[in-house]
């Protein structure tokens, strides 16, 4: 079968030939994302070296992948966002003129698929009959990206005919523009010649990760991993939805997805956006202590990572999560910290660059508090305790199927999404932040999102301790001028008639001799449990400077050794540190001068004006 005639979709098959005739694959597969097609492609990496099989007793049909030591995580300098001004993009984006990235890249591309097999990928981000789904249309000469792509989007055939029925009217459809896919261009950027031998990692130093944002189109080049590969993921799901979403009026979001059942059956959803390192995955599978379990509470998730919101009927914000799968961090991922992800990864996996076990299973640093004796190294090399090298890549990830999850929300993938009740925001904060507080109103509650950030840890000159500011955890995501997306959020108030209440959480304040003031994991539901009661009318806030903070009373600490002298400390309020946070915030407001709403403007003063 020809490019030209591959599906039944004009526009498709046309993009199909230009990918081809550019490219120059030797052979070209239709991915159907059928269970023989897993069976035959994952026999195909073993045999060329890029998956390793494990025990399958122990982790039935899971894989585990070494990448190159070159290609191990997003590579943010070479992400860029591709437009006709560079305002358009922003001060917090790499850009260039869309033009003149389109030739660059066009010469990258050309001849980059000789000698292998160029896989067409269909996937749909979200359940495919929701308003806000979006089908894309991956392209991509690496075999592994295919196998990963089964896991975290709909994927195959069903994606294909429903968008070839939507072209040609013979069904109805809700979605922006039906018939219409992204265009999403993937190469690891290494052709092979005639007998030339291949490497099981293939991939470019050279690399480019970029975003048209006015064609809607993904180009990524020289990167076999993670994100830079799965284009439905950060390129389409963040950075290309975005701006569909600042377009159409709504929110694509770097947020969690939780649901909160309390004994007497009332449901909250509530979404948090963190940082990384700061607990966001653990969050959003979080297992309450005993007693609230005894009590009747439940949670659920319904996502881990992305977050698509729209002013729903109802007059609420909804929720959907456009994945369906997990892509986490292994390292620090335990059945202490999280045993719902590690529920998750039982079978059916793909692990990328962690330790082998001598008896076919997977390790790396936290999964066990004894380390074992032998394994192979994420670098394939023989490793001992004694080693000074870490025996799994610090990113080093799990690709697990969403529907594994113990505790996955039964309206997980209802197309009308969940009612959003709470937006949390937190960062890694060793002083000044409060283990809660809530913010007053919506206005303020961007203001918080807006300047939230964590304390670097990395031991770099003068850097320790240095807040970096993460607005709303988009700032390597947002596909557009990041003062533009605040001004969207204030737009997007008057299309919301029940608003959410926006609440800071900091589970990582530390005393003076370094440790930390709250337990945090499953003890955060104490925190949860007053942020749905506030919700829900059923607590009490007390007005401070900063918001609305709980009192000890206002907590419920049974089966918990902490007193009101502990909970005194870890919601301590020190204005001089707080007149500090304000002027710290100072670079973030001056690099986004132009267009920084002036709401946020205003808010920082009437903080200012409070702590005086």
């Amino acid at each position: 079968m020809t490019p030209d005639s591959l599906t039944n979709h004009a526009a498709l098959n046309k993009w199909i030939s230009r990918m081809v005739e550019l490219c120059e694959p030797k052979d070209i597969h239709l991915c159907d994302g059928s269970d023989e097609e897993w069976s035959r492609l994952t026999s195909e990496l073993v045999e060329a070296g890029t998956l390793i099989p494990l025990n399958p007793d122990k982790r039935p049909n899971s894989f585990l992948a070494r990448s190159a030591p070159s290609d191990v995580a997003r590579v943010e300098e070479r992400t860029f966002i591709c437009s006709k001004r560079e305002d358009q993009a922003g001060p917090t984006n790499n850009w260039m003129e869309d033009g003149e990235m389109r030739e660059l890249l066009t010469e990258k591309f050309r001849g980059s698929m000789r000698g292998r097999t160029m896989y067409v990928i269909p996937f749909c981000m979200g359940p495919i009959h929701s308003p806000l789904a979006k089908i894309g249309v991956q392209v991509t000469d690496s075999a592994y990206a295919v196998v990963n792509m089964r896991i975290m989007a709909h994927m195959g055939a069903d994606v294909l005919s429903h968008l070839e029925k939507e072209a040609s009217g013979e069904i109805e459809s809700n979605r922006t523009k039906p018939g219409f896919f992204i265009p999403c261009l993937h190469s690891v950027g290494a052709p092979l010649e005639e007998g030339e031998e291949d490497v099981p990692w293939p991939c470019n130093d050279d690399k480019y990760i970029v975003h048209f944002t006015r064609s809607r189109e993904i180009w990524s080049y020289g990167s076999g991993y993670g994100g830079n590969a799965l284009l439905g993921k950060k390129c389409l799901a963040l950075r290309i939805a975005s701006n569909i979403a600042r377009e159409h009026e709504w929110l694509a979001e770097h947020m969690l997805i939780l649901g909160l059942e309390d004994p007497e059956g009332n449901k909250t959803y509530v979404t948090g956006a963190f940082p990384s390192a700061c607990g966001k995955t653990n969050l959003s599978m979080i297992v309450p202590p005993e007693q609230y379990r005894k009590a009747g509470w439940k949670t659920t998730i319904v996502g881990d990572d992305i977050a698509w919101l729209w002013p729903h009927e109802d007059g609420k914000l909804h929720a959907i999560n456009p994945e369906t799968g997990y892509f986490g961090v292994a390292p620090g991922t335990s059945w202490d910290s999280n045993p719902s992800a590690m529920e998750s990864m039982r079978a059916n996996c793909i692990f990328t660059n962690v330790a082998l076990t001598d008896d076919g299973d997977v390790w790396w640093e936290g999964l066990s508090k004894e380390k074992p004796a032998h394994l192979i190294d994420w670098k394939g090399n023989d490793w001992t305790p004694d080693s000074d090298e870490p025996a799994a890549h610090p990113n080093a990830r799990f690709t697990a199927p969403a529907h594994q999850c113990p505790t996955i929300d039964p309206d997980w993938q209802n197309p009308e999404g969940v009612p959003i009740d709470a937006i949390i925001f937190g960062g890694r904060r060793k002083t000044t932040m409060p283990l809660v507080y809530q913010a007053y109103n919506w206005s303020h509650g961007v203001y918080v999102g807006a300047t939230m950030g964590s304390e670097m840890t990395a031991a770099a000159a003068g850097t320790i301790g240095q807040v970096r500011r993460d607005p709303f955890a988009m700032l390597p995501f947002c596909g557009y001028n990041m003062g533009n997306y605040f001004q969207h959020w204030y737009r997007m108030r008057r299309k919301v008639k029940h608003a959410p209440r926006f609440f800071h959480v900091n589970w990582f304040r530390l005393d003076e001799e370094g440790k930390f003031l709250w337990p945090g994991f499953g003890e955060n539901m104490r925190v949860l449990e007053w942020i749905v009661n506030r919700c829900a009318g059923h607590a009490a806030g007390h007005e401070t400077s900063i918001g609305w903070v709980p009192e000890y009373d206002d907590f419920h600490f049974d089966g918990l050794d902490f007193s009101r002298e502990d909970f005194e400390r870890v919601m301590a309020f020190h204005p001089d540190e707080w007149k500090q946070e304000i002027v710290s915030q100072g670079e973030l407001f001056l690099k986004l001068f132009n267009s920084m709403p002036k709401e946020l403007v205003y808010e920082k003063e009437l903080l200012a004006a409070r702590l005086s």
